[in-house]
């Protein structure tokens, strides 16, 4: 790999990393107390928790985790 595209990989990896972070830090708790052994926690808000801004915030978690992975092997591979 030239050291120009090695450069890009590892700013792009540094980018991800710090996303991350962000997007984790602004998750919810996945705590629900008491409430779950009761069945209180089947709401209709946590039934459709796809739609909402913390289901986008899952999924994108996933998708810059996979990537984080990716260009790890990616950069390992070609130290």
């Amino acid at each position: 790999m030239s050291i120009m595209v090695k450069t890009m990989v590892q700013v792009l990896y540094i980018i991800i990393c710090i996303a991350i972070v962000i997007v984790v830090l602004m998750q919810e708790g996945k705590n629900s107390g008491l409430g779950a052994v009761s069945g209180a926690a089947d709401t209709y808000w946590s039934k459709n928790k796809g739609r909402s801004t913390e289901g986008k915030m899952v999924k994108i978690t996933t998708i810059l985790g996979a990537l984080f992975i990716i260009l790890s092997l990616v950069l390992c591979a070609n130290m």
